[in-house]
């Protein structure tokens, strides 16, 4: 062969090398996202506080942008912070810091805050105070003059260098100052500060009437117990109250909410004057919601402003939020019609008006802008597939929405509300980001992102739209192989959450929704997944159709998924896989045991087994208790249906679940031996509900490992 020859070769074989598209590696499908092939975007954004200009972080520093000229320029930078310090004190990271104005803040590192504070051209670092290594839950007064937080079990406020314990509980099973009853309600926090700083309302739990339950420590030899508060349902629950601790007096009041001790108490708020404190009092039936006023000063009711009542239950999930300069008009966030949505309630006449209306619901309240009596939010207005920016007078009703493009949108509004940060993506467009003027509704470009999945082989993704039993539609996608052929058969695996509070189906990037679906894809597999009733933002009635009976109607619908896959002719329906997880876990074990000869071979993470070993909240909330619903309890029992199984089982369970605890399978290991029922099981030591980090790379493995061993053969 000549040279030539032989250099033209090359080149070509270079080339048609260059223009292959690539595999994602396991790790790529796995973690991709949030590392090699993370998708660029802003980061740290904040509105300045005069609402002309805005932060971003980036690697070394802070960049601020003045609204009105674009102009950006450093605000501060690592090397400017480490000007000032001592060679052992140099940040080797910049820090992320909350700015009082342009020229202040502050940040904190290893339970230390520190000041950060212009000086001329350059910033200087001061110690602020140190909370010690065992802090946590820490809140800062609005006015930065002081620190409330929690040590262990007790509540603590330091402020002008002195240190007050608020409650001093022996007891540990009394815990203040902490999130309840298992942060459901929207619940993600126990300190509550007064608008004025003058006060601090505190969630006090006693848990001793809760039992014990073991999490084992299997690193420490010989292995360590630390016992938590699990209550079950059915079981004894948690008894919550409110105590408003005075600071001024050193006085500490309790709200006198009367009732049933194990009730729950969500949605605290505060009056803008300080002067009471809102609690949505909630019985543990879950379907009587008070929205009570007290006295911050005497703890005595003041009043309940209204009362909701359902067939099913009420899910308050947010706190009051109030008119801007006003101690007596509140927005409440509730679905008594069907779909959440915004009311406008007056403290002393009770609802003034519905805000927004029609069968979709409010996802996220944004804020206000005060001069032109504008209310913004996020819904589901345009289609229950995307999240669009919205603005409504609270005077004469008008909405109106902001954003031009389709895809999930979310929002940072400005505090006069007159800018609005908007960021999104759909299938087609990784990251978008604009800022819109409020006021004439022009937009401007902050980023658009280029696609980082660009040179990787990916499948072709399509949308599907299937009907209930009722002709609810329900939404899906089919996620075909890389080199598809019509005139093959492949096999198929289903991944299925189908639970309470999670949405599968969006219009977003990846439009895939997972790169380990697109890894499975370009493997010769086709992915299938849906939202069937049960799952979120839909409405109470598409919600609230696996009420008492969970597992049932879900199955259903995913069984329409079935169908349809069967009704493909490339679909090889003797090689159906399923895999989920928590939620998921429970759906793909109910259908080995209950649809046995539909899928070959599931993969069930961290799953339910038995309702009555999983938590009151959330459990009673859809089940009822199990005196009150024994059947449904029975029926979603999957203990006495091991015997049931035909297909290959791999269950897998974090050793350290306190969500779904660990007993839940282990039940069912006990089971299936008894039963003679052989399966396959694996455990993550270390990991609690959700194996995380480079240990997930090793679960994802192991479930495509697993399906390959049986879907593949």
């Amino acid at each position: 062969m000549t040279l030539s020859r032989l250099s033209l070769l090359l080149l070509l074989t270079a080339g048609t090398t260059f223009a292959q598209k690539q595999k994602y590696t396991i790790a790529e499908a796995v973690n991709g996202l949030r590392s090699n092939l993370a998708v660029k975007g802003i980061s740290q954004f904040s509105w300045n506080d005069d609402n002309k200009a805005f932060y971003q972080g980036t690697t070394n520093g802070y960049l601020i942008t003045e609204v009105q000229s674009m102009k950006q320029d450093t605000l501060v930078s690592l090397s400017q912070l480490n000007k000032n310090l001592s060679s052992d004190m140099k940040l080797k990271v910049f820090p992320r810091i909350s700015f009082i104005n342009r020229d202040k803040g502050y940040f904190s590192q290893n339970s230390k805050y520190y000041w950060v504070e212009r000086s001329g051209k350059d910033w200087k670092i001061k110690e602020w105070i140190s909370l010690g290594e065992d802090a946590e839950n820490v809140e800062v007064l609005s006015n930065n003059e002081g620190f409330v937080y929690t040590v262990k079990n007790n509540l603590y406020l330091t402020k002008n260098g002195k240190t007050i314990a608020i409650t001093n509980d022996q007891d540990e099973d009394i815990v203040n100052g902490q999130a309840v009853h298992q942060r459901e309600f929207g619940i993600v926090k126990g300190i509550f500060i007064s608008p004025d700083n003058s006060q601090i309302a505190f969630y006090r739990m006693d848990q001793s009437m809760v039992k014990d339950y073991p999490i084992i420590d299997w690193r420490a030899v010989p292995a360590v117990n630390k016992n938590i508060k699990y209550p079950m349902a059915g079981s004894k629950s948690h008894h919550v109250t409110l105590g408003v601790y005075e600071i001024k007096n050193n006085k500490k009041t309790f709200l006198n909410i009367e009732g049933d001790p194990e009730q729950y108490l969500t949605a605290v708020t505060w009056s803008p004057d300080s002067k009471s404190v809102f609690v949505g009092v909630l019985n543990r039936d879950q379907n009587d919601l008070r929205m009570n006023q007290y006295s911050a000063t005497t703890g005595s009711l003041i009043k309940t402003v209204f009362e909701e009542k359902a067939k099913e239950y009420v899910e308050p999930q947010h706190p009051l939020v109030f008119f801007p300069n006003s101690n007596t008009d509140f927005i409440w966030q509730s679905e008594r019609t069907g779909f959440n949505h915004l009311f406008h309630y007056n403290v002393n006449s009770g609802l003034v008006a519905q805000l927004t209306k029609g069968n979709w619901l409010v996802t996220d309240l944004l804020g206000f802008n005060e001069k032109k009596k504008e209310i913004f939010f996020t819904s589901t207005q345009e289609t229950p597939l995307e999240r669009h920016l919205y603005k409504v007078n609270w005077t004469h009703y008008k909405t109106q929405r902001l954003d031009d493009a389709p895809g999930t949108h979310m929002g940072i509004l400005s505090k006069d509300g007159s800018q609005l940060y908007d960021i999104y993506s759909n299938e087609t467009t990784p990251r978008v980001v604009n800022l819109i003027n409020t006021n004439t509704g022009k937009s401007r470009n902050l980023l658009t992102a280029e696609n980082p999945l660009k040179n990787y082989d990916r499948p072709e993704i399509k949308n599907i739209t299937l009907r209930a039993d009722d002709g609810t539609p329900l939404y899906g996608k089919i996620i075909l192989p890389t080199e598809f052929d019509a005139s093959k058969k492949y096999p198929v695996i289903v991944y299925l959450y189908n639970g309470p509070h999670a949405q599968l189906i969006t219009n977003s990037f990846p439009a895939s929704g997972n790169l380990w679906y697109e890894y499975m894809a370009q493997r010769g597999y086709i992915v299938f997944t849906m939202d069937g009733r049960g799952s979120s933002n839909r409405g109470q009635k598409f919600e609230q159709a696996v009420f008492r009976h969970l597992g049932e109607v879900e199955m259903k619908d995913q069984l329409k998924g079935v169908d349809y896959l069967k009704s493909l002719p490339y679909v090889d329906d003797q090689k159906l896989g399923i895999h989920g997880w928590s939620f998921g876990g429970f759906m793909t074990t109910s259908f080995m045991l209950k649809h046995p000869d539909v899928f070959a071979a599931g993969v069930a993470g961290g799953p339910v087994i038995d309702w009555n070993m999983y938590e009151i909240m959330y459990t009673e909330r859809y089940m009822d208790s199990p005196q009150q619903n024994p059947e449904g309890y029975r029926q979603a029992n999957l203990l006495d249906k091991v015997q049931n199984l035909k297909g290959h089982l791999l269950m897998i369970h974090g050793a350290q679940d306190n969500v779904v605890v660990w007993q839940h399978s282990i039940k069912f290991l006990k089971a299936a031996v008894d039963k003679g029922v052989q399966l396959d099981y694996f455990v993550y030591p270390g990991h609690e509900h959700n194996v995380l980090g480079k240990d997930r790379v090793h679960l994802m493995q192991k479930v495509t490992n697993y399906f390959n061993e049986y879907l593949k053969k």
